[in-house]
């Protein structure tokens, strides 16, 4: 049985004798894991998959009987030693009391590994469309943490990684700023616990994730030295009140219709071109795609002017 546990994906074995149901136990504090195709029923083993911030992806069996799991097969990744990093699992509290999940992971031999004082950082969120983004292995990430450098994932409202709840009723429509004060509340739980600080934090977000840079950037431009916005969808009020727009319709099931006030208000309140303010905004990088059917090139070029005009 595929489930989740404290925003983490699980395999479970319910037995089929008295329905008793227990996880699969993983080492990591951090995974993802799901299972693979088992086509014979009649039998005592399981196969299942997994990664996590350290781990390439993986195949393993588990022999229910014996209750332990054999590794069959890992990804190769050249160059790469996965002894040389360790994974956790920190919760940030919100501003509402709203615990929140954050994926690290790290080089044993980083200044915070080895010594608990604070390094750099870069913190990654999307938190739309109720999608989860699970801690599994991104080569990616490795050139950031041969450089020193602590990666974390944020698992924000509007995600789905805490359950249904967590998009559909505290993450979308008029509980979309949750998703925003989650991100900050987590860069804020970081900072106090020594991670990082604010001259050592970088943060990235793609499309909708680059929404989130924008509002979080709006909101607390001293929290951050630097933002990777990838297309960001930036300019939301003016997008969702064209239905000439190809996805424009089919949006407002995530942020509301703004030809209603209640949502016209609420969207203003945090699209980010609108609320570009005359502050120190830390170093941003801006990316934009001439061909993107989902986030026009204008927008963050309009964004990019009105970051420039006001700073």
């Amino acid at each position: 049985i595929n489930g989740r546990c404290n925003g983490l994906k699980m395999c479970k074995v319910m037995t089929m004798v008295g329905g008793g149901l227990e996880d699969i136990p993983q080492q990591e504090e951090c995974f993802d894991t799901f299972s693979k195709s088992n086509k014979e029923f009649d039998s005592e083993v399981f196969r299942y998959g997994y990664s996590s911030l350290v781990t390439p992806s993986s195949t393993f069996e588990y022999n229910m009987r014996t209750k332990s799991s054999t590794l069959l097969k890992v990804k190769d990744v050249p160059g790469y030693e996965p002894s040389w990093y360790k994974c956790e699992r920190a919760f940030a509290t919100a501003r509402d009391g709203t615990k929140v999940p954050i994926s690290l992971v790290y080089r044993r031999d980083c200044r915070w590994a080895t010594e608990r004082k604070a390094s750099p950082l870069m913190l990654y969120g999307y938190g739309s469309y109720g999608a989860c983004i699970d801690p599994s292995f991104d080569f990616k990430c490795i050139s950031y943490l041969d450089r020193g450098m602590v990666y974390a994932i944020a698992h924000i409202r509007g995600g789905g990684e805490m359950g249904r709840h967590w998009y559909e009723r505290e993450g979308k429509y008029l509980t979309k700023k949750n998703t925003f004060h989650d991100f900050i509340d987590s860069a804020e739980h970081l900072i106090a616990q020594g991670y990082t600080t604010p001259s050592q934090l970088a943060i990235s977000g793609r499309s909708a994730g680059g929404m989130l840079m924008g509002a979080c950037l709006n909101m607390r431009p001293d929290l951050f030295k630097c933002a990777v916005a990838g297309v960001p969808f930036v300019d939301v009020m003016t997008t969702m009140v064209d239905p000439s727009i190809p996805l424009t319709i089919v949006e407002w099931e995530e942020w509301g219709n703004p030809n209603e006030a209640k949502y016209h208000d609420y969207i203003k309140s945090y699209s980010p071109v609108d609320n570009v303010q005359k502050a120190a905004y830390p170093h941003i990088l801006v990316t934009a795609g001439l061909n993107d059917p989902r986030v026009a090139y204008w927008e963050p070029a309009k964004w990019v002017a009105r970051l420039r005009e006001h700073n």
